[in-house]
């Protein structure tokens, strides 16, 4: 099992070096190609999330990516300092009154390209899993 961890502050900036940690993270452990794009916009929609929402953009507040190696499936882990939220009661993206709403998709899509996503902490921790058999 391979383990590696980094630790950013609450700038939308700093997505740039989840992308960086993601990419390195494809050459080190050859990730296939063909799960690195559902890996990319998974795991920065997260940390997005994390920023924006959890730690609402508070600097002083830290978001946690961690990814875990195991033989056929890679883990992201990401957590933020922030109050969580009710993860079980989220508006549906695809109802008809919420299509034209600006946001509200990124833990659909998290749900689509994953293949597990699972909450912790009231929802300041959420597991991302990946199959790379």
């Amino acid at each position: 099992m391979t383990s590696l961890q980094i630790k950013i502050p609450s700038l939308v900036e700093n997505i740039r070096i989840v992308e960086s940690f993601i990419d390195n993270a494809k050459e080190k452990h050859n990730i296939n190609d063909d799960i690195y794009g559902n890996i990319m916009i998974a795991i920065t929609e997260s940390v997005n999330n994390a920023i924006r929402h959890g730690n609402r953009e508070d600097k002083n507040k830290n978001v946690l990516l961690s990814l875990v190696l195991n033989d056929n499936r890679v883990k992201f882990i990401v957590q933020d300092e922030g109050p969580g939220f009710d993860y079980q009661n989220l508006a549906d993206p695809t109802a008809p009154e919420n299509l034209n709403k600006p946001g509200g998709r990124g833990i659909f899509l998290m749900k689509n390209l994953c293949d597990e996503v699972n909450f912790a902490d009231e929802g300041r921790r959420v597991e991302m899993v990946f199959y790379v058999m």
